[in-house]
């Protein structure tokens, strides 16, 4: 499959985990490589003027409204999810608090703008949104813990490790994920006018989707090549930051957007256009948060800030500088407004809105 170039998110294709081999090498000869494509990084994006966003992208859209709804209704489906009090009771707590922290419930609402940019209904897609949140909620507390990232603080709140414990922290992950497929899966999650030929297929498609998105093609890929390089000495090529985040980080916003536009039947020309969009925001995601890390503080993100320096990670703007950083932020927002052109607007404008949010939002 093709690489993935930082100026071609249209064409990404997500490939195979990065072989020992091809990560092994002098340190010169990587800051060689990283010099390269920092140059070339440089020569192509200082031709792109930043475009200004757009006060709304469709005239009368109020995209705070828009997202306090579906993050209401999501919010909803999530409670509804896991019970309060049924044994065990203090694995149930921990999920319950993990999942029902907070948060924007930035991929539930692309799993369902997708669903309906495509001509499907939101009930369609709500449990896979909800689904998508746990998983996300998941991927969260297991960065959090001691053996990873070793946080203690997420969305404001104590991490589950420090409430609960570890050992109840890595179970609450395990039952989030395995809780996010059964969702999916289950029959009663759907309403009574899915069509009954369909859609079972659909759901099948969505729920290999979503697990080749977050196993050892996806997350969990991203997540052993950012251990393996953290503290590294080796200088790390821009290549390699672009392969952990576009798997860490965008291969989860892929599977909310690609999962919503199968459940609402578009065709697989649409889909693919969605896939591309989100792998455009999904790297767009970590790039603003990699510039959040450096300018924000803890109470602003309601995490801990300057995480990634103090862990000596490497990130966009360690590599590329602060403003290359907002200008490659500029062109990938380009490239995800590029792959809406093909759906009607008016409909579409939930997920340019979103790809504005990401581009421009403060925690």
């Amino acid at each position: 499959m093709a690489a993935f170039h930082p100026l071609a998110a249209s064409r990404v294709r997500i490939s195979p985990l990065i072989p020992a081999a091809a990560m092994a090498g002098t340190a010169g000869a990587a800051a060689a490589s990283c010099a390269q494509h920092r140059r070339r990084f440089c020569a192509i994006v200082a031709t792109a003027a930043a475009s200004p966003v757009p006060a709304a992208a469709v005239t009368g859209f109020d995209f705070n409204a828009y997202m306090g709804e579906k993050a209401a209704a999501v919010n909803r489906a999530l409670d509804a999810s896991i019970p309060a009090d049924e044994p065990p009771a203090a694995l149930h707590e921990a999920m319950r608090y993990a999942l029902l922290a907070g948060g924007k419930r930035v991929r539930p609402a692309l799993c369902l703008a997708a669903c309906a940019v495509v001509g499907g209904r939101e009930a369609w897609a709500m449990p896979a949104a909800a689904a998508v949140e746990m998983v996300h909620t998941m991927s969260l507390v297991h960065d959090d813990l001691p053996c990873m990232d070793d946080d203690d603080l997420r969305r404001g709140k104590p991490t589950c490790h420090v409430v609960y414990g570890e050992p109840i922290a890595v179970l609450t992950g395990d039952a989030l994920l395995s809780l996010s497929f059964h969702h999916m899966a289950r029959f009663d999650s759907y309403p009574p006018d899915i069509d009954a030929d369909k859609h079972p297929a659909r759901v099948v498609r969505a729920i290999g989707e979503l697990a080749r998105c977050i196993g050892s093609e996806g997350l969990v890929a991203g997540q052993v090549v950012d251990l393996e390089m953290t503290g590294s000495t080796e200088t790390v090529p821009l290549e390699r930051l672009e392969y952990i985040h576009l798997h860490k980080t965008a291969a989860l916003l892929e599977a909310s957007v690609v999962i919503g536009a199968i459940l609402g039947g578009g065709s697989d020309e649409q889909i693919e256009s969605l896939r591309m969009y989100a792998r455009s925001i999904g790297l767009l995601f970590q790039v603003v948060d990699d510039i959040l890390d450096v300018t924000k503080s803890s109470e602003e993100l309601g995490k801990t800030a300057g995480k990634d320096l103090a862990s000596d990670k490497t990130t966009y703007p360690k590599l590329l500088g602060l403003e290359k950083s907002r200008e490659f932020a500029e062109k990938l927002l380009s490239d995800a407004r590029e792959q809406l052109s093909g759906f009607d607007q008016e409909t579409a404008a939930p997920l340019l809105h979103l790809a504005n949010y990401i581009a421009y939002r403060q925690n």
